[in-house]
């Protein structure tokens, strides 16, 4: 298994992409998930306490990219899944009627990835999410998605995710989720 460099890595799109601590920077996180996903105010709100309490899990990881000035304009984190957590319990149904429920063991749950909408199409999620996956000590790695074609869907699909179950409905979701997994490494572009 390949695992990140330990340090932050310049790139050639004006960013850095390395460890992120995300509860020191969870506000700053929050603002660019409000404005990739459109968070209103009280959303941002319970966000925060849901972020802080999965960064309390063993196994959390998180990975940020920052601009050259500091200003953080992407993000990933995820952890090592529980079928426990709200998440499992969820999606645990719609995996067991696809017969995917084994998916919910030995895997490294993708929580969020967001960037900012001034610095997308420039493979900033890309290398987020390869760069967090690539240190997952699971050998594969779940996700939910919005169930339609948006380019994060796409995203997923060219590295390897394929859809396990569809249409999750979660809780005060209006729109329906697609739960996606994939082994690991992920797929990598073709030189």
């Amino acid at each position: 298994m390949s695992h990140p460099a330990e340090g932050p890595s310049p790139d050639p799109r004006g960013v850095v992409i390395g460890p992120l601590d995300l509860a020191a920077r969870v506000d700053d996180a929050l603002a660019v998930q409000a404005l990739a996903f459109g968070l209103t105010d009280d959303e941002i709100g319970v966000r925060r306490h849901i972020v802080l309490r999965h960064l309390a899990t063993p196994g959390a990881r998180a990975l940020g990219a920052t601009s050259e000035t500091g200003r953080l304009v992407g993000f990933v984190y995820g952890l090592p899944n529980h079928r426990a957590h709200w998440w499992s319990t969820v999606v645990a149904p719609y995996l067991r009627a696809e017969g995917h429920e084994g998916w919910l063991d030995d895997s490294f749950v993708i929580t969020e990835l967001h960037v900012h909408p001034g610095h997308q199409k420039r493979g900033i999620g890309r290398t987020l999410i390869t760069e967090l996956t690539d240190g997952a000590a699971q050998p594969r790695s779940i996700l939910s998605a919005i169930d339609a074609a948006t380019p994060a869907h796409g995203l997923y699909r060219e590295l390897g995710y394929r859809d396990l179950a569809r249409p999750v409905h979660f809780p005060s979701a209006q729109s329906p989720y697609v739960v996606m997994g994939a082994h690991l490494p992920l797929r990598r572009r073709r030189a």
